[in-house]
């Protein structure tokens, strides 16, 4: 049996999408907002969403629309 790993953006996008539906943050609020959630580890994740051309200004509805975070393209 194969476990297959799951890619450390899709994590941040399924606790990003579990914190829009506890209405802990809005679809349309900026990224950066996430920072005041992630506290220590922020500056890691901020790195990783800099790396795929997101944006702090951006909302966080265009993380949640990502299908995939393969980086093979």
């Amino acid at each position: 049996m194969t476990q297959q790993v799951i890619h450390p953006m899709a994590k941040l996008q399924r606790q990003v999408r579990s914190l829009v539906d506890s209405k802990l943050l809005r679809p349309t609020d900026s990224i950066w907002k996430i920072a005041f959630l992630y506290g220590d580890d922020w500056s890691f994740w901020k790195q990783e969403l800099l790396a795929y051309d997101f944006t702090m200004q951006d909302p966080v509805s265009d993380l949640l629309a990502v299908e995939s975070w393969d980086e093979e393209e």
